[in-house]
């Protein structure tokens, strides 16, 4: 023996090698690893079911307003019910929103409606604050609703008076109930083209008198009449004179 101490002995262990991957150990020929329980039955699931591939229906376009019954219980105003018993066939039907009374009147009976509601003692709407109009394409029976908005000084009530009428149908002025209808027809006349007749001064307020069309109606074109619609007024203004100069010459 040496006086050399012996080395110690190299360690020969070879490191653990990592875990082959179940894509090698198949290329490997080995047999895979064992899955966990409940993996079949996972990847075997089927896919869940697509979404519809067409949307649903679109809901049918309305054809006017609710126009709500009054609640069980409540009474009618006594300017109704006198209404109702003085001229009868006027109030088709009465509606009640929000605390608001409207009541549906067929064109046949306006003036003579609108008159009651005038002179009335119970009623006195001795002022129409409003006269406008919306416009329901997909109804039968009118395509519009002309809405007359008035006010009792006296007694300091509203109500509202609509009428339903086609696009041709003729509509009796009220300008000699109330005055201040007048500049109030002549705008529905100009946006709507509700024909108003009996007006003493029926011609467009807004809009040109050679403007085509009527802007407030649904079916109105939004990117306007056609030709005649110019992004500089000045251009349309050059238009219209020289249409007036040609007329001269």
């Amino acid at each position: 023996m040496t006086d050399e101490d012996p080395k110690p002995p190299s360690d020969t262990t070879p490191p653990e090698a990592a875990p082959a991957s179940a894509a090698s150990a198949a290329a490997a020929g080995e047999p895979a690893a064992a899955k966990a329980p409940g993996a079949e039955a996972a990847a075997a699931k089927p896919p869940a079911a697509k979404a519809a591939a067409h949307p649903p229906p679109a809901a049918a376009a309305p054809t006017g307003p609710t126009e709500p019954a009054p609640p069980a219980g409540m009474a009618l105003p006594a300017f109704i019910t006198t209404l109702q018993r003085v001229v009868p066939g006027s109030a088709s039907h009465v509606s009640y929103y929000l605390g608001d009374w409207t009541i549906v009147v067929p064109v046949a009976h306006l003036v003579e409606t609108a008159r009651h509601l005038r002179d009335a003692a119970d009623a006195v709407f001795d002022f129409c604050s409003d006269v406008t109009a919306t416009d329901w394409p997909p109804r039968a029976e009118g395509r519009f609703d002309v809405i007359y908005c008035l006010y009792s000084t006296r007694h300091r009530h509203r109500v509202r008076l609509k009428v339903k009428v086609g696009e041709l149908q003729p509509v009796p002025s009220v300008t000699g109930i109330w005055p201040s209808a007048n500049w109030l027809e002549r705008e529905v006349y100009d946006m709507f083209g509700v024909n108003f007749t009996g007006h003493p001064d029926r011609r467009r307020i807004l809009m040109p008198d050679d403007w085509q069309g009527f802007p407030q109606r649904k079916d109105y074109p939004l990117e306007g009449p056609g030709e005649l619609l110019m992004e500089n007024p000045l251009d349309w203004l050059k238009l219209r004179q020289a249409r007036e100069q040609a007329d001269i010459e």
